[in-house]
């Protein structure tokens, strides 16, 4: 666990957050030291923060012990180099204990997914988030997708919240996403908060994030190119419209697209890539199943097509 906050630390953050993929071996187990090079591999390539164990690294699937040990493994390989951020959720009940688990495995910081399965009252998401954000000391980002939408009133009240730092969002609802924005800025005037782009393939909407204000986002590409990913981030930051554009058209969108073939596949395609990359981190578990072979050999063109970008525009790659 890193000493300073972890608001403070993203609020710095100056490359993508990175979410790694939960590696198992041949026999379905979870495999540490795949996971641990996974990890190192990401930190080196400049990844701002590690969210280990969330929606990517298949939070859904894994034992509470298993869970525990891929967290205290992120933590271990990143030495306090960038925050660790585990994933909780389910009920409320389930939700504190895999809290409490990532505070024992040294955990900066939590990201609270939906609670499992029930659609709330927004008096019911904000009693469930308090109750996650006061179990532990650890600092807790909401993510709000499915079945956890709010309102602008119930953001301003999850700011209010101590131990809540920031908003997550899936949903893609530009418009609902101003109105939380300046509920927050007119409610809690002078107050930070932060937000983050959170959909599949977060870069496709990231100048339009821009727009309102929302300049983190998780980068599930970061998992398979770090690379791709690194250089698009610094596109956008130098305001490089000709590399972005180029990347946004001929790897993006087509990425976008090629994920929309597939059920499962913002976790399964990401898992394929890494695999293409050469790191074995074995298959996704049930009830996620792999992209056939001709989605496979698709994403891999896509890839390649990405990299060509990055040799044909080398002086804006650098900025």
């Amino acid at each position: 666990m890193t000493s300073a906050p972890l608001a403070a630390r993203l609020t710095d953050a100056a490359g993508p957050l990175f979410f790694p993929v939960t590696a198992y071996g041949p026999d379905g187990s979870v495999d540490l030291d795949v996971f641990r090079a996974h990890v190192r591999k990401g930190v080196d390539a400049g990844a701002a923060a590690v969210f280990a164990c969330c929606g990517t690294g298949e939070f859904h699937a894994l034992a509470p012990e298993e869970f525990q040990l891929v967290v205290a493994a992120a933590v271990e390989e990143t030495a306090g180099r960038v925050p660790v951020v585990a994933g909780a959720g389910y009920g409320t009940a389930l939700a504190v204990r895999y809290a409490k688990l990532a505070e024992e495995a040294g955990a900066d910081g939590l990201l609270a997914m939906p609670p499992y399965l029930v659609v709330a009252g927004q008096d019911g998401l904000l009693a469930h988030y308090a109750a996650l954000a006061a179990a532990t000391s650890l600092e807790t980002i909401v993510y709000q997708r499915d079945n956890a939408v709010f309102t602008p009133e119930t953001v301003v009240a999850l700011a209010r919240t101590p131990g809540i730092i920031g908003l997550k969002d899936g949903c893609g609802d530009l418009d609902l996403m101003q109105r939380i924005v300046s509920a927050v800025r007119t409610g809690l005037p002078g107050e930070d908060f932060l937000y983050f782009n959170g959909l599949p393939t977060a870069e496709l909407t990231g100048l339009a994030y821009r727009g309102i204000g929302v300049t983190l986002y998780s980068s599930a590409v970061f998992a398979f190119a770090p690379d791709i990913a690194l250089a698009f981030y610094r596109a956008l930051e130098s305001r490089d419209d000709e590399l972005a554009d180029a990347l946004l058209d001929h790897f993006y969108r087509p990425l976008v697209e090629l994920r929309a073939k597939g059920h499962g596949y913002a976790v399964s395609l990401v898992k394929a890539g890494v695999r293409l990359e050469g790191l074995d981190v074995g298959p996704v578990r049930t009830p996620l199943t792999e992209p056939p072979a001709a989605h496979v050999g698709e994403l891999g063109a896509i890839i390649a097509n990405g990299r060509a970008l990055l040799e044909k525009y080398p002086a804006q790659e650098a900025k």
